[in-house]
Protein backbone atom coordinates (compact mmCIF):
# COMPACT_ATOMS: atom_id res chain seq x y z
CA UNK A 1 0.00 0.00 0.00
CA UNK A 2 1.28 3.09 -0.78
CA UNK A 3 1.74 6.12 1.34
CA UNK A 4 -0.73 8.45 -0.49
CA UNK A 5 -3.24 5.76 -0.29
CA UNK A 6 -2.34 5.10 3.78
CA UNK A 7 -3.15 8.90 4.15
CA UNK A 8 -6.78 8.39 2.95
CA UNK A 9 -7.74 5.57 4.52
CA UNK A 10 -6.99 7.63 7.88
CA UNK A 11 -8.09 10.92 6.76
CA UNK A 12 -10.52 12.72 8.74
CA UNK A 13 -12.69 14.09 6.21
CA UNK A 14 -13.88 17.24 8.21
CA UNK A 15 -10.32 18.36 7.93
CA UNK A 16 -11.15 18.91 4.11
CA UNK A 17 -13.82 21.75 5.23
CA UNK A 18 -11.45 23.64 7.19
CA UNK A 19 -9.22 23.76 3.94
CA UNK A 20 -11.99 24.27 1.75
CA UNK A 21 -13.59 27.40 3.81
CA UNK A 22 -9.62 28.59 4.53
CA UNK A 23 -9.39 28.83 1.06
CA UNK A 24 -12.88 30.31 0.44
CA UNK A 25 -12.29 32.97 3.37
CA UNK A 26 -8.95 33.68 2.74
CA UNK A 27 -8.51 34.13 6.63
CA UNK A 28 -8.04 31.59 9.67
CA UNK A 29 -10.37 34.02 12.00
CA UNK A 30 -13.30 34.65 9.30
CA UNK A 31 -12.96 30.26 8.09
CA UNK A 32 -13.01 29.61 12.32
CA UNK A 33 -15.93 31.39 12.75
CA UNK A 34 -18.19 30.59 9.71
CA UNK A 35 -17.91 26.83 10.92
CA UNK A 36 -18.60 27.72 14.50
CA UNK A 37 -15.10 26.68 15.63
CA UNK A 38 -12.64 28.59 17.97
CA UNK A 39 -9.18 30.22 16.04
CA UNK A 40 -6.70 27.31 17.86
CA UNK A 41 -9.03 24.70 17.11
CA UNK A 42 -9.09 25.54 13.17
CA UNK A 43 -5.41 26.19 13.30
CA UNK A 44 -5.08 22.31 14.95
CA UNK A 45 -7.07 21.07 12.30
CA UNK A 46 -4.75 22.36 9.95
CA UNK A 47 -1.94 21.65 11.18
CA UNK A 48 -3.28 17.85 11.39
CA UNK A 49 -4.05 18.37 7.63
CA UNK A 50 -0.87 18.90 7.25
CA UNK A 51 0.37 16.08 8.68
CA UNK A 52 -1.90 13.63 7.02
CA UNK A 53 -0.86 15.31 3.57
CA UNK A 54 2.63 15.39 4.37
CA UNK A 55 2.79 18.56 2.44
CA UNK A 56 1.99 22.55 3.64
CA UNK A 57 -0.48 23.87 2.14
CA UNK A 58 -0.77 27.40 4.09
CA UNK A 59 2.13 29.71 5.35
CA UNK A 60 2.14 32.34 6.79
CA UNK A 61 2.70 35.56 5.25
CA UNK A 62 2.25 39.84 5.63
CA UNK A 63 -1.74 38.95 4.78
CA UNK A 64 -1.89 36.23 7.12
CA UNK A 65 -2.23 32.11 5.90
CA UNK A 66 -1.66 32.26 1.97
CA UNK A 67 -2.37 28.87 0.32
CA UNK A 68 0.85 27.57 -1.88
CA UNK A 69 0.79 26.04 -4.90
CA UNK A 70 -0.59 23.13 -4.09
CA UNK A 71 -3.31 24.03 -2.19
CA UNK A 72 -4.02 26.19 -5.16
CA UNK A 73 -4.11 23.33 -7.51
CA UNK A 74 -5.59 20.89 -4.99
CA UNK A 75 -8.88 23.78 -4.02
CA UNK A 76 -10.96 22.63 -7.32
CA UNK A 77 -11.14 19.23 -7.00
CA UNK A 78 -11.63 19.44 -2.99
CA UNK A 79 -14.51 22.07 -3.26
CA UNK A 80 -15.97 19.55 -6.21
CA UNK A 81 -15.80 17.00 -4.02
CA UNK A 82 -17.68 18.14 -1.02
CA UNK A 83 -20.61 19.28 -3.61
CA UNK A 84 -20.95 16.31 -4.73
CA UNK A 85 -21.56 14.53 -1.24
CA UNK A 86 -23.48 17.43 -0.48
CA UNK A 87 -25.41 16.81 -3.32
CA UNK A 88 -25.98 12.81 -2.95
CA UNK A 89 -27.03 13.40 0.97
CA UNK A 90 -29.43 16.47 -0.04
CA UNK A 91 -33.46 16.09 -0.74
CA UNK A 92 -33.62 15.22 -4.87
CA UNK A 93 -36.92 17.12 -5.35
CA UNK A 94 -37.01 21.17 -4.46
CA UNK A 95 -40.22 23.03 -4.25
CA UNK A 96 -39.34 26.73 -4.36
CA UNK A 97 -42.11 27.69 -1.90
CA UNK A 98 -41.54 25.23 0.56
CA UNK A 99 -37.73 24.86 0.54
CA UNK A 100 -35.36 28.54 1.01
CA UNK A 101 -32.77 28.99 -1.21
CA UNK A 102 -30.06 31.86 -1.54
CA UNK A 103 -28.92 32.05 -5.27
CA UNK A 104 -25.83 33.92 -6.01
CA UNK A 105 -25.90 35.26 -9.98
CA UNK A 106 -22.80 37.16 -11.69
CA UNK A 107 -23.89 39.69 -13.85
CA UNK A 108 -23.33 43.38 -15.19
CA UNK A 109 -25.66 46.22 -14.75
CA UNK A 110 -26.69 45.78 -17.93
CA UNK A 111 -27.54 42.01 -17.74
CA UNK A 112 -29.05 42.50 -13.95
CA UNK A 113 -31.69 44.87 -15.69
CA UNK A 114 -33.21 42.86 -17.91
CA UNK A 115 -32.95 39.67 -16.09
CA UNK A 116 -33.63 40.63 -12.90
CA UNK A 117 -37.37 42.20 -12.96
CA UNK A 118 -38.43 38.79 -14.36
CA UNK A 119 -37.12 36.62 -11.65
CA UNK A 120 -38.58 38.89 -9.12
CA UNK A 121 -41.96 38.54 -10.63
CA UNK A 122 -41.64 35.21 -10.52
CA UNK A 123 -40.72 34.84 -7.43
CA UNK A 124 -43.52 37.14 -6.22
CA UNK A 125 -45.97 35.61 -8.62
CA UNK A 126 -45.61 32.14 -7.21
CA UNK A 127 -44.19 32.88 -3.85
CA UNK A 128 -41.54 31.34 -3.95
CA UNK A 129 -38.84 31.15 -0.99
CA UNK A 130 -35.81 32.07 -2.82
CA UNK A 131 -33.44 34.95 -2.66
CA UNK A 132 -30.91 36.48 -4.95
CA UNK A 133 -27.70 38.02 -4.41
CA UNK A 134 -26.54 39.84 -7.54
CA UNK A 135 -22.42 39.77 -7.42
CA UNK A 136 -20.38 41.72 -9.23
CA UNK A 137 -18.72 40.73 -12.73
CA UNK A 138 -15.26 41.94 -13.50
CA UNK A 139 -14.16 39.40 -16.23
CA UNK A 140 -15.28 38.36 -19.21
CA UNK A 141 -14.02 34.68 -18.53
CA UNK A 142 -15.88 33.63 -15.44
CA UNK A 143 -14.25 29.88 -15.39
CA UNK A 144 -12.54 30.51 -11.98
CA UNK A 145 -15.35 31.74 -10.04
CA UNK A 146 -17.54 29.43 -10.96
CA UNK A 147 -14.77 27.01 -10.35
CA UNK A 148 -14.06 28.06 -6.92
CA UNK A 149 -18.36 27.64 -6.34
CA UNK A 150 -18.07 31.61 -5.69
CA UNK A 151 -21.25 32.21 -7.78
CA UNK A 152 -23.74 29.40 -8.99
CA UNK A 153 -24.38 30.90 -12.27
CA UNK A 154 -22.90 33.49 -14.53
CA UNK A 155 -24.56 35.13 -17.42
CA UNK A 156 -23.09 37.60 -19.54
CA UNK A 157 -20.94 37.38 -22.99
CA UNK A 158 -18.18 34.79 -22.33
CA UNK A 159 -16.57 34.25 -25.71
CA UNK A 160 -13.10 33.34 -24.50
CA UNK A 161 -14.79 30.82 -21.71
CA UNK A 162 -17.12 29.19 -24.35
CA UNK A 163 -14.28 28.52 -26.66
CA UNK A 164 -12.28 27.15 -24.47
CA UNK A 165 -15.12 25.08 -23.03
CA UNK A 166 -16.31 23.75 -26.74
CA UNK A 167 -12.22 22.80 -27.24
CA UNK A 168 -12.14 20.75 -24.04
CA UNK A 169 -15.55 18.97 -25.29
CA UNK A 170 -16.45 15.53 -22.67
CA UNK A 171 -13.58 16.78 -19.87
CA UNK A 172 -15.06 20.98 -19.71
CA UNK A 173 -15.82 20.93 -16.12
CA UNK A 174 -18.34 23.83 -16.94
CA UNK A 175 -21.86 24.24 -19.14
CA UNK A 176 -23.08 26.53 -20.79
CA UNK A 177 -26.44 27.25 -22.32
CA UNK A 178 -26.68 30.51 -25.02
CA UNK A 179 -29.69 32.89 -24.00
CA UNK A 180 -29.92 35.59 -26.62
CA UNK A 181 -28.21 37.26 -29.20
CA UNK A 182 -27.41 41.57 -29.56
CA UNK A 183 -24.85 43.42 -31.96
CA UNK A 184 -22.97 46.14 -31.26
CA UNK A 185 -23.79 50.19 -32.03
CA UNK A 186 -22.48 53.96 -31.42
CA UNK A 187 -23.91 55.47 -29.13
CA UNK A 188 -24.21 59.56 -28.55
CA UNK A 189 -26.40 62.30 -27.26
CA UNK A 190 -29.05 63.56 -28.97
CA UNK A 191 -27.81 66.69 -30.71
CA UNK A 192 -23.80 65.69 -31.17
CA UNK A 193 -22.40 67.01 -34.19
CA UNK A 194 -22.05 63.78 -35.53
CA UNK A 195 -25.81 62.83 -35.49
CA UNK A 196 -28.74 62.93 -38.51
CA UNK A 197 -26.01 61.98 -40.70
CA UNK A 198 -23.94 58.14 -41.59
CA UNK A 199 -21.11 57.81 -39.40
CA UNK A 200 -17.73 57.55 -41.22
CA UNK A 201 -14.25 55.66 -40.48
CA UNK A 202 -12.38 59.05 -40.44
CA UNK A 203 -15.16 61.11 -38.01
CA UNK A 204 -15.46 57.88 -35.70
CA UNK A 205 -11.50 57.95 -35.23
CA UNK A 206 -11.06 61.96 -34.81
CA UNK A 207 -14.16 61.84 -32.04
CA UNK A 208 -13.17 61.29 -28.18
CA UNK A 209 -14.61 58.38 -26.99
CA UNK A 210 -15.54 56.47 -23.44
CA UNK A 211 -14.90 52.84 -22.68
CA UNK A 212 -16.94 50.25 -20.91
CA UNK A 213 -14.56 47.96 -19.69
CA UNK A 214 -15.24 45.56 -16.52
CA UNK A 215 -11.77 44.60 -15.33
CA UNK A 216 -10.45 48.55 -16.02
CA UNK A 217 -8.20 47.39 -18.99
CA UNK A 218 -7.69 50.71 -20.96
CA UNK A 219 -8.15 48.93 -24.66
CA UNK A 220 -10.99 46.66 -25.95
CA UNK A 221 -12.24 44.67 -28.67
CA UNK A 222 -13.20 47.70 -30.84
CA UNK A 223 -9.58 48.82 -30.28
CA UNK A 224 -8.75 45.38 -31.38
CA UNK A 225 -10.78 46.00 -34.82
CA UNK A 226 -9.16 48.84 -34.88
CA UNK A 227 -5.77 47.86 -34.99
CA UNK A 228 -6.33 45.42 -37.86
CA UNK A 229 -7.65 48.31 -39.90
CA UNK A 230 -4.56 50.57 -38.76
CA UNK A 231 -6.34 53.43 -37.05
CA UNK A 232 -6.70 54.26 -33.61
CA UNK A 233 -8.95 56.64 -31.19
CA UNK A 234 -8.93 58.38 -28.29
CA UNK A 235 -10.35 56.80 -25.38
CA UNK A 236 -10.87 60.04 -22.82
CA UNK A 237 -12.46 57.59 -20.02
CA UNK A 238 -13.03 54.34 -19.24
CA UNK A 239 -15.86 53.02 -16.72
CA UNK A 240 -16.92 49.62 -15.66
CA UNK A 241 -20.80 50.00 -15.69
CA UNK A 242 -23.51 50.85 -18.70
CA UNK A 243 -25.50 52.92 -16.67
CA UNK A 244 -22.35 55.41 -15.65
CA UNK A 245 -21.51 55.08 -19.53
CA UNK A 246 -25.17 56.37 -20.59
CA UNK A 247 -25.01 59.38 -18.24
CA UNK A 248 -21.94 60.63 -19.28
CA UNK A 249 -22.47 60.14 -22.63
CA UNK A 250 -25.47 61.77 -22.65
CA UNK A 251 -24.10 65.25 -21.42
CA UNK A 252 -21.02 65.09 -23.28
CA UNK A 253 -19.64 64.62 -26.64
CA UNK A 254 -17.80 61.61 -25.88
CA UNK A 255 -18.89 58.13 -28.49
CA UNK A 256 -19.31 54.61 -26.69
CA UNK A 257 -19.98 51.35 -28.19
CA UNK A 258 -23.00 49.58 -26.30
CA UNK A 259 -24.80 46.69 -27.12
CA UNK A 260 -28.36 47.69 -28.38
CA UNK A 261 -30.01 45.71 -26.02
CA UNK A 262 -28.24 47.64 -23.55
CA UNK A 263 -29.45 50.97 -24.29
CA UNK A 264 -32.37 50.67 -21.50
CA UNK A 265 -29.48 50.18 -18.56
CA UNK A 266 -28.02 53.31 -19.10
CA UNK A 267 -30.88 55.13 -17.50
CA UNK A 268 -31.40 57.55 -20.23
CA UNK A 269 -32.19 56.02 -23.76
CA UNK A 270 -34.57 58.77 -24.54
CA UNK A 271 -31.31 60.77 -24.68
CA UNK A 272 -29.20 58.89 -26.89
CA UNK A 273 -28.87 58.02 -30.73
CA UNK A 274 -27.28 54.95 -32.14
CA UNK A 275 -25.99 54.29 -35.37
CA UNK A 276 -23.95 51.78 -36.77
CA UNK A 277 -20.44 51.52 -36.69
CA UNK A 278 -18.42 52.12 -39.21
CA UNK A 279 -16.22 48.82 -39.14
CA UNK A 280 -17.49 45.20 -38.32
CA UNK A 281 -17.79 43.21 -34.95
CA UNK A 282 -19.14 39.82 -33.87
CA UNK A 283 -22.61 39.89 -32.35
CA UNK A 284 -23.12 39.41 -28.49
CA UNK A 285 -23.95 36.14 -27.32
CA UNK A 286 -25.33 36.12 -24.04
CA UNK A 287 -25.31 32.78 -22.13
CA UNK A 288 -25.05 31.37 -18.71
CA UNK A 289 -22.32 29.04 -17.49
CA UNK A 290 -22.72 27.07 -14.40
CA UNK A 291 -20.57 24.17 -12.79
CA UNK A 292 -21.20 20.61 -13.63
CA UNK A 293 -21.30 19.59 -10.48
CA UNK A 294 -24.48 21.76 -10.25
CA UNK A 295 -26.26 19.84 -12.82
CA UNK A 296 -28.74 18.05 -10.97
CA UNK A 297 -29.19 19.60 -8.25
CA UNK A 298 -33.08 20.46 -8.37
CA UNK A 299 -32.76 24.11 -6.93
CA UNK A 300 -30.19 24.89 -9.37
CA UNK A 301 -32.28 23.02 -12.06
CA UNK A 302 -35.25 25.23 -11.52
CA UNK A 303 -32.93 28.52 -11.55
CA UNK A 304 -31.70 28.05 -14.93
CA UNK A 305 -35.02 26.87 -16.09
CA UNK A 306 -36.45 30.65 -14.80
CA UNK A 307 -33.24 32.27 -16.91
CA UNK A 308 -33.52 30.94 -19.67
CA UNK A 309 -37.39 31.49 -19.82
CA UNK A 310 -36.79 35.23 -19.58
CA UNK A 311 -37.53 37.31 -22.56
CA UNK A 312 -34.77 38.45 -24.44
CA UNK A 313 -34.45 42.42 -25.05
CA UNK A 314 -36.92 44.17 -27.49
Amino acid sequence: MSRSQANFRTLDLNLLRVFDTLMAEGSLTRAASRLAMTQPAASHALRRLHDALGETLFERGARGMQPTARAQALWPQVRAALAGLQQALAPQDFDPVADPVNFRLAMVDATAVLLMPHLIATVERSGAAVNFRVLPLTTRDPRALLARGDADLAVGHFPDAITGLVAEGDTATLRHQQLYESRYVCVMRRGHPLAGRPLDLDAYCAAQHLLVSFSGRPHGFVDQALLALGRRRRIVLTVNQFYTAGQVVAGSDLLTVLPVSFLGATGVPDELLTCELPFSLQPIQVAMLWHMRLDAVPAQAWLRQQVAQAPGPQ
